[in-house]
């Protein structure tokens, strides 16, 4: 009898961590994620637009989030200010060269709990150029069950780059288009 408690209590030790490093799948709701910039144009006024195609994976380990992952894939293509010939001019090689470069990714390298919400590490490749970034995340708010009956999350991440640093407009004076780009990643994501 000893034996058996014996056993059957190794086996529920040894069953314990598996529980609680448990991970679920989670993907962007394309109908309600995208990836929002402002820079400043002829240092005068901010002109903003957004990627509205993202897609990627989150791999959340539901005993610890700071063990999670996060891989976001963006549209370079999709990008939209609202006029159609400054899109275009953004897609050409003079900036993003959609064409060479159709997606944008982040890949999470660390992520740390901070006051209210989360710190993201992770490497952004831009136009064939790999920089590591810092996300401020504002989240998880929820989960709740969306009109799809599928647990949804809401993260806001927050950083800013240096557009050149990635060989973005590298001819364009800062004076016409500013070096610095706030990035918002917002995400609603759907558990898989």
């Amino acid at each position: 009898m000893i034996r058996r408690l014996a056993s059957v209590l190794g086996i529920l030790a040894l069953a314990t961590p598996l529980a609680l490093a448990q991970t679920s799948t989670w993907v962007p709701d394309k109908a309600h994620s995208e990836v929002d910039f402002t820079i400043l144009h002829m240092s005068l006024s901010n002109v903003r637009g957004h990627f509205g195609n993202i897609g990627g994976t989150v791999v959340w380990n539901d005993g610890d989030i700071t063990k999670s992952t996060v891989n976001v894939t963006i549209d370079a293509s999709s990008i939209d200010t609202g006029v159609t010939a400054r899109d275009n001019d953004l897609k050409s090689p003079n900036f993003f060269d959609a064409a060479q470069f159709p997606t944008a990714t982040f890949a999470s390298t660390g992520i740390s709990k901070t006051g209210g919400g989360l710190q993201i590490s992770g490497n952004l490749t831009l136009h064939g150029v790999t920089k590591p970034v810092v996300l401020q995340v504002q989240g998880p708010k929820g989960p709740i069950t969306g009109m799809d009956k599928k647990p949804h999350c809401g993260f806001s991440g927050t950083t800013t780059i240096k557009r050149t640093d990635f060989g973005i407009g590298v001819k364009v004076p800062a004076a016409v288009v500013g070096e610095d780009v706030a990035l918002t990643f917002d995400l609603d994501v759907v558990k898989q």
